[in-house]
């Protein structure tokens, strides 16, 4: 399977394995492997991300969590927290989805339920990072 090569500095040691002619990887977080789809690929890299750069511990990270919007049953991607309050959600796109106003706003709405302080955009070429001020995004650019 050709996978892109995302926009992270770090090379970080995934597992995969394949079943058939599906490719799966293991997800540290639930502990298990999942179909590795091009969304997927960009949630493990940041998954690995928090983990090892940043050195979150696995209890810290949270995946597939629904929420419940406009009476509609949603997923986010990835939230980040710090002594289990809601600190970085990061919404996966797949790396050929282009990252819009209109995909951040979905994001925004997302966090309008969760209550982080900080949200990432990603598609794992592009990163659009915001934090949440005095009721508006301030968007800066990470290192």
């Amino acid at each position: 399977m050709e996978l892109p090569k995302l926009n992270f500095q770090e090379t970080f040691d995934f597992k995969f394995k394949k079943d058939k002619d599906k490719f799966f990887i293991y997800d540290l977080v639930r502990k298990t492997y999942l179909l590795l789809t091009p969304e997927e690929w960009v949630r493990q890299h940041w998954i690995h991300y928090y983990l090892t750069v940043k050195s979150y511990s696995v209890s810290a990270l949270i995946t597939e969590k629904k929420i419940v919007l406009n009476g509609l049953t949603k997923r986010i991607d990835l939230l980040v927290t710090e002594k289990a309050q809601p600190k970085i959600l990061i919404e996966c796109k797949a790396p050929q989805i282009k990252l819009t106003e209109k995909t951040f706003e979905q994001t925004a709405r997302y966090n309008s339920i969760i209550g982080a302080s900080e949200i990432v955009l990603t598609n794992g070429l592009q990163h659009i990072n915001a934090y949440y001020e005095d009721g508006e995004y301030q968007f800066y650019r990470a290192e």
